[in-house]
């Protein structure tokens, strides 16, 4: 996958977001900066890239994190809208598609999978309210929003909601105060574009990595690590632990409902002799979604979350996400 952002003095968004990609599973993980550095001293696995080559080089695409909203930054954000790769909008691409018509429509227009993960002053200027209008309904907001894109969105925040454009909704109740924390956002985006670079269907890999987010920093506050001076890199290897116990307990859980599986090691055969070597991967990941879908489902530690299908009610759920 690629990540594109990382304008002068701002790097370190895109940093965190490509070490989160990286620690979650998504394999080889371009990080196309806008600030040109040799490497990533601390995650020297992270290849960087002029964010063309990057581009050039995806399977599956984020764009935002410490962008910027230069003139170049607003060219980038419309490549990647044109791609019909899988595409996660964070941060000042969204800032750039709220301000301009042409990208606004460009993302909409989107047949490829799309997600977009404002925090509320981000969905405010989507909109063209103001940010008390978009907490006084937040949930309203979202469905607006997603309606509006045609795709999955997060509004990030405390009870971070999830919509769809076919009326589902999901309302995070895990998490607490640390995730407002610096980068937190960014570190979000890393852990969704990881999901979908293995094959996780759009709105699964939007709902785990919401999860995995909000149960992250649960885990580093239960350890000590917060919520104050909760730093976002913490959350990385946090959602790692997890994940991995996640499907650990997806697996036994379907051995001992005698489901079958598709072993990890030894991927079913090609559907046909022309079939992508991508198929057998999304297949493959497509069972490992259902796993860990069905772990956090059976998790105990795990709040309830409110969820629906079709209309909208009036109803609300507290909880903090990030």
């Amino acid at each position: 996958m690629a990540l594109i952002g990382g304008a002068p003095g701002m790097s370190g968004a895109a940093l965190l977001a490509g070490r989160a990609a990286l620690h979650l599973g998504a394999g080889r993980v371009f990080l196309g900066l806008s600030e040109r550095l040799p490497v990533d001293f601390c995650q020297p696995e992270l290849m960087l890239r002029p964010p063309e080559e990057a581009l050039a080089a995806a399977s599956v695409l984020a764009v935002g994190p410490g962008l910027g909203t230069s003139s170049p930054a607003a060219v980038l954000v419309g490549l990647t809208l044109q791609s019909m790769l899988p595409l996660v909008l964070d941060a000042d691409a969204l800032n750039l598609i709220a301000a301009d018509t042409k990208l606004a429509a460009a993302c909409t227009q989107r047949t490829a999978p799309t997600v977009l993960t404002p925090h509320p002053a981000e969905a405010a200027r989507l909109l063209g309210v103001t940010v008390a209008e978009v907490q006084h309904d937040r949930l309203a907001a979202a469905r607006t929003l997603t309606g509006r894109f045609r795709c999955p969105v997060v509004l990030k925040g405390c009870g971070s909601v999830v919509a769809a454009p076919d009326g589902f909704w999901s309302i995070e109740g895990a998490g607490n105060a640390g995730l407002a924390t610096a980068g937190s956002g960014d570190v979000l985006t890393g852990f969704v574009a990881a999901l979908l670079a293995q094959g996780w269907p759009v709105r699964e890999a939007l709902l785990a990595g919401v999860h995995l987010h909000a149960r992250a920093a649960e885990a580093c506050v239960a350890r000590g690590e917060g919520p104050v001076g909760l730093t976002a890199s913490e959350l990385i290897p946090a959602a790692r632990r997890l994940l991995n116990g996640w499907i650990a307990q997806g697996r036994e859980a379907a051995c001992n409902d005698a489901v079958p599986l598709i072993p990890f090691d030894a991927p079913p055969t090609l559907p046909d002799a022309g079939a992508a070597p991508a198929s057998v991967f999304g297949a493959c990941s497509a069972a490992l979604a259902a796993l860990a879908m069905d772990a956090i489902a059976r998790s105990p530690a795990s709040p309830p979350r409110a969820s629906h299908t079709g209309a909208a009610s009036d109803g609300a759920a507290n909880g903090c996400g990030g």
